[in-house]
């Protein structure tokens, strides 16, 4: 299949609509991610339930992460309109029953489902932009998808202290309803592809056992320490019952006609070490996110805004390094340019890490610039490079992969994080709550510095390739891809 490519990238091209549809599928995601966490105290006092509010995140999460594979698979094989308009569908119902919401654990099934959808609505919507922009004009498409979650980090936690303030918490997920009819009315106009059809053997086997045994691994991470302690027998028995699934989904897909995750995935060696970059990308930014508002709050005493704020300097630095990652990996390929950015990152937890004794909110702040600025060299042009070394029946599981690596990671990342955080701050309370607060907050920076140091390992060991010369498709568009993916197959 190949989806029809016009030249121009802006919201005044040919493909404008589009793209802002895919703006707008985005924000759901993006804004979702932000808005809920300052209307838990409304949604307490209201429904009850304050001992399983966490599941409010954690069902979510769940739900997004262990989907995003099948999902990519599945756009693979039907193509992407009807798979991304499931997602905003899914998304829609789960939006619209958290609206009606009566009880807490009602509430967390139907954040569950929300997250069903949010499971194919962010990682289709980069593959599209994949299929739809030659790797020239990639780059750029990813500042424009990234600005969406600069100016989420700002609405998002506005719109819900607001429809808090108001006592109408539940307008926080309602508003949800508008965005997804106009994001899938304008893709159901504007995307048109042209699918070949063929006879799949679709791998129900597989995905149930990727699904089942992934969920459990993440509840164990995410609950672990917190729910239930690590070493308690319901951690253990989530873990081998996980891990003994994990076993058995890897058996079935040798056998699988088509696998829902072919093992070239990571066999090959630019994808797997991008998923591997991808999977410390996760790793430290929940590192941050985690921490910080609590470090500045419990630390100095300041407001959840201005914390938030300080926070806030991370996702504006990222959409403003990827807008420009394309101008150097066009110029010295996609590893120089994640080297600049993991470097860049580095220094940045460096120095949040050796002045967290210190704390000073605009430090904070402008270490998290920078480790955004990083992570936007980073995560951009590995995402690109993987996507460009494949054709279009694969793009989808590549996208997906890559992605769901990234949720793993800041899964693996909370479970990690929390264990040095409560072990730290244990040690400490005796000092007082705000020093035990920086001493916790501190090893969690360094602990974030490992990681960053670890994810230089992984773009170390990715394979030196250049963006190729741009050539002409099938469908008559640009691809730019041809190099690469000569380079490439000399990897595998």
């Amino acid at each position: 299949m190949k989806t029809a490519r016009a030249q121009g990238v802006g919201f005044r091209s040919e493909r404008g609509p589009i793209l802002i549809a895919l703006m707008l599928s985005t924000g759901l995601v993006a804004i979702d991610s932000t808005i809920v966490a300052t209307a838990v105290p409304s949604i307490v006092r209201d429904v009850g339930g304050f001992e399983s509010f966490p599941w409010l995140f954690s069902a979510y999460l769940l739900a997004q992460a262990v989907s995003v594979p099948i999902y990519g698979k599945l756009s693979d094989m039907l193509g992407r309109k009807p798979i991304i308009l499931a997602g905003i569908g899914l998304f829609l119902l789960g939006s619209v029953l958290c609206g009606i919401a009566w009880s807490m654990p009602a509430l967390i099934a139907f954040r569950a489902l929300q997250g069903l959808g949010a499971g194919a609505v962010l990682p289709v919507s980069i593959t599209i932009a994949g299929d739809i922009y030659s790797l020239e004009e990639r780059a750029k498409v990813q500042g424009y998808l990234a600005s969406v979650w600069a100016v989420s980090s700002v609405v998002g936690p506005s719109l819900g202290g607001i429809f808090s303030s108001l006592g109408i918490w539940r307008g926080i997920f309602l508003v949800n309803i508008p965005l997804c009819l106009l994001a899938g009315w304008m893709l159901f106009r504007t995307l048109h592809e042209n699918v070949e059809r063929a006879k799949h053997r679709v791998d129900y086997a597989g995905a149930a056992l990727l699904a089942v045994s992934l969920g459990l691994l993440i509840l164990g991470a995410l609950q672990g320490g917190q729910g239930w302690a690590w070493n308690s027998p319901i951690s253990i028995g989530i873990f081998v019952v996980g891990a003994v699934l994990l076993a058995v989904f890897l058996v079935v897909e040798r056998r699988a006609a088509e696998p829902v995750l072919p093992s070239w995935v990571v066999s090959r060696r630019l994808l797997g070490t991008t998923t591997l970059v991808s999977f410390g990308v996760g790793a430290v930014m929940i590192g941050l996110t985690s921490y910080v508002p609590t470090f500045l709050e419990g630390a100095l005493d300041t407001s959840p805004f201005i914390a938030g704020l300080a926070l806030a300097a991370l996702t504006l630095g990222w959409p403003l390094s990827a807008s420009q990652a394309g101008r150097f990996y066009l110029r010295i390929g996609f590893k120089a340019t994640a080297l600049i950015g993991i470097s860049v990152t580095v220094a940045g937890l460096l120095v949040l890490a050796l002045t967290a004794a210190t704390p000073n909110v605009a430090l904070v702040a402008a270490s998290c610039f920078v480790v955004g600025l990083g992570l936007g060299l980073v995560a951009t042009p590995t995402l690109i490079s993987a996507q460009s070394s494949v054709e279009w029946n694969e793009r989808g599981v590549v996208t997906s992969s890559n992605m769901f690596a990234r949720s793993i990671g800041s899964a693996l990342g909370v479970a990690v994080f929390g264990a040095v955080a409560n072990a730290v701050y244990a040690t400490t309370a005796g000092e007082g709550a705000a020093p035990a607060v920086v001493a916790a907050s501190g090893a969690v920076f360094l602990a974030a510095l490992v990681g960053g140091i670890l994810t230089v390992a992984a773009v170390l060991a990715m394979p030196a390739v250049k963006a190729g010369a741009s050539r002409k498709d099938d469908d008559g568009g640009t691809g730019g891809e041809p190099a690469l993916a000569e380079a490439e197959d000399k990897t595998r």
